[in-house]
């Protein structure tokens, strides 16, 4: 007798374990939620077209807003394409030094995202690893790393900014480029951590007191390996919602540093440094320079935020 194909389907997908997963994921209660719940579905929706026109920016772009030789000062200060004087080359219209607004949004885009994605993604990798060894550690080590973060939740990302811009500037005053980015993702990294932290020590408080934790123990499992494989599968869904909401967060702040003048150089134009050039011109009725990068960057952080917002109900088993 043959065996039934679902069989030899089942066998063939567990050798790489790839298709199972997928299958997994598509019949889980996550997923259910997500394709019934349409605020996730339109908020992935954007957030999937922002990400998509930043990461394809090279070739979605009609012009590079990074090439000063390209530019012309003839060009500047242009309407948009359907308004009078306005130009089909140029859809959105120009700013003052000529640059398209629709490629500098995207390129922009493309920059705050990346600050964004690399702070959060620092902040998660340190706080989640304070977390567990205070949490797990306790005593000395869980008090010193508790007072850091009390320390660091008392200084502003602005403040850490411009004293990390100012030293920077002072210790390599050739590398302001590279310095820029450095600044941005290192002032959100070193406010951030902190929750982190501070979430997965609570969380590590609780778990350390399981069954299991007292089995692996008696079991002769080393501390590392106990609380890499046991422990922190068992802490991450907290951070997972909190990261999704600290990308629009971050995003968020990247703008208002770089619209403060600490951020990225004015030849590599991120969202925050196109808003704080549109808000020079705005009294001079040149409103698209500020209107489009602001909502370019409201609609990023917004849908960033929904989808954080739906994953933290979706893991709360309360509302179940």
């Amino acid at each position: 007798m043959k065996p039934p194909l679902t069989t030899g389907l089942a066998a063939a997908t567990s050798k790489t374990g790839r298709p199972a997963r997928w299958t997994r994921l598509l019949a889980s209660d996550l997923w259910h939620d997500f394709v019934h719940s349409r605020t996730a579905v339109l908020a992935a929706a954007i957030a999937l077209l922002c990400l998509c026109g930043a990461l394809f920016a090279p070739w979605l772009a009609p012009h590079d807003p990074s090439d000063l030789a390209g530019l012309d000062l003839a060009d500047s200060h242009l309407p948009p394409a359907w308004l009078t004087d306005g130009r089909a080359t140029y859809p959105l219209g120009t700013d003052d030094q000529g640059r398209d607004i629709l490629s500098a949004l995207l390129y922009g885009a493309r920059i705050s995202l990346m600050v964004g994605l690399s702070a959060v993604a620092l902040s998660v990798l340190i706080g989640v690893t304070a977390g567990l060894v205070a949490g797990f550690a306790g005593g000395i080590v869980d008090a010193a790393l508790m007072r850091l973060c009390d320390v660091m939740l008392s200084f502003p990302p602005i403040l850490i900014a411009l004293l990390i811009d100012g030293v920077g500037r002072a210790i390599f005053p050739q590398a302001r480029d590279v310095l820029a980015f450095a600044v941005l993702i290192l002032a959100l990294t070193l406010t951030d951590w902190v929750r982190y932290a501070r979430m997965v020590r609570g969380s590590t408080l609780v778990e350390r007191n399981k069954e299991y934790v007292q089995a692996a123990r008696l079991v002769g499992l080393s501390r590392w390996r106990l609380l890499r494989r046991h422990v922190l599968p068992n802490v991450l869904g907290p951070v997972l919602v909190l990261a999704t909401i600290q990308v629009g967060q971050a995003i968020v702040a990247e703008a208002t540093l770089s619209y403060l003048g600490v951020g990225v150089p004015p030849t590599n134009p991120s969202l925050g440094t196109l808003i704080r050039i549109g808000n020079d011109f705005l009294y001079a009725g040149e409103w698209w320079i500020t209107l489009f990068p602001g909502a370019a960057l409201v609609l990023i952080a917004m849908s960033v935020n929904l989808l954080g917002d739906w994953l933290r109900d979706a893991l709360n088993p309360r509302l179940q």
